[in-house]
């Protein structure tokens, strides 16, 4: 009762009847569907597609994907409640959906009536999953330098390079993947459709990782892989640009994700200290615990406005990249902290796969790297900052 308490308070002050129906549906579904996998599937490094198809037949795999093509048609806000409550029980299953509607948001934005016609319904359905391929081993922050080739020739295009890191790499089908079609820089990148199966486009390591470790992480290599041309998003020389639009979307997503981590650390943490007894009384009642889960709230319910206020704003077409950082920033550190300070309300046990919390704060980490790196938010800020002060 305590947990469901917990759980439901900081979210729904701020709901509408339809993210609390959303926040309750999901909340039944990974209860009874993912919660019970978890600590296998996360020792075992093993993906459930059927729990991701599953969660295609409640639509929460197209969630902001227009009707006409299986999706939804809601905001932003809506999915960072779907995303959100995925993640309280799955960071992995929650970043597969949320990458795989990137890809989704990609195509709808830039993609020909055909290519949307093509690709859209079985990514919205949940029935394929969506991959976004930017980073090399050599270009991770400095995403403009990658060096991925995309030549022309009859009839398309041959991509020659390789990209690290790559979620859902293996299972996913369809794969948006930047590739250097002109000079160096960024208005020297394209944006390609590359399908599952190509000639020339193979897998190559599985990431063995800290955290994440139901999500798959693959590097993608391409051999003269051929792409026709059909196949290019936009036009040549649009593909950074293509690349950063989703990136503000993935900050706000990413943020989501880490909300729901830290909501969940900390129910934990409150949920353990109210049973565990020392010195004959729960150690909830000693002060310095009671200041550290003060301290974990208030830091989740300022993330969670943060990231709300970022998803309003992107759904009323204030693109507000400043916003958007802050958001991802304060959120993933947030899960960062929340989920280390459970493991220490925890104590020795904390530290064992006894209890989830080891999980939570393992899957914690990469969240201040995705995205753009927590130091690269600074960044960005730092220059929104400077351009606000100097017009």
């Amino acid at each position: 009762m305590v947990l469901a308490l917990l759980s439901k308070y900081d979210i729904n002050f701020t709901m509408n009847e339809l993210q609390i129906e959303l926040q309750n549906t999901i909340e039944k579904f990974r209860l009874a569907k993912i919660e019970p996998h978890m600590e296998h599937d996360d020792a075992n490094e093993h993906f459930r597609m059927d729990i991701f198809q599953e969660m295609g037949a409640l639509g929460l795999t197209g969630v902001t994907t227009d009707e006409k093509y299986g999706g939804m048609s809601l905001g932003y806000q809506d999915f960072c409640v779907v995303l959100e409550e995925i993640a309280k029980s799955s960071v992995s299953y929650s970043v597969t959906v949320s990458v795989s509607s990137m890809v989704q948001s990609i195509l709808q934005k830039f993609g020909t009536e055909k290519q949307k016609q093509d690709y859209l319904p079985a990514l919205a359905s949940g029935e394929e999953i969506g991959s976004f391929c930017l980073s090399e081993s050599h270009s991770g922050s400095d995403a403009a330098a990658l060096k991925t080739t995309a030549k022309k020739v009859k009839g398309g295009y041959n991509l020659n390079g390789s990209k690290m890191w790559i979620t859902s790499a293996g299972y996913a089908k369809t794969y948006i993947v930047m590739a250097r079609t002109g000079g160096a820089g960024a208005k020297g990148v394209s944006s390609f459709i590359v399908r599952d199966g190509m000639k020339g486009f193979s897998y190559g390591k599985q990431e063995q990782k800290m955290g994440w470790r139901a999500s798959h992480t693959r590097e993608v290599v391409f051999d003269n892989c051929f792409v026709p041309e059909e196949n290019l998003l936009a036009s040549e020389g649009e593909g950074f640009k293509i690349a950063m639009s989703a990136l503000d979307r993935g900050r706000i997503t990413i943020g989501a994700i880490a909300v729901g981590l830290s909501q969940r650390a900390l129910d934990e943490a409150v949920k353990y200290s109210l049973e565990r007894q020392q010195f004959n009384q729960p150690i909830f009642d000693f002060q310095g615990l009671q200041w550290m889960m003060a301290d974990m709230s208030c830091e989740i319910v300022a993330s969670r406005l943060l990231v709300e206020r970022a998803a309003e704003n992107f759904d009323n077409d204030k693109i507000d990249t400043k916003l958007s950082s802050m958001a991802k920033m304060k959120a993933t550190d947030t899960a960062m902290k929340v989920t280390t300070d459970a493991v220490q309300i925890h104590g020795g046990v904390g530290y064992t796969k006894e209890y989830p919390v080891e999980r939570y704060m393992r899957d914690a980490k990469v969240l201040q790297i995705v995205e753009g790196t927590n130091q690269v938010q600074k960044v960005v800020i730092a220059r929104e900052l400077k351009k606000e002060y100097t017009r």
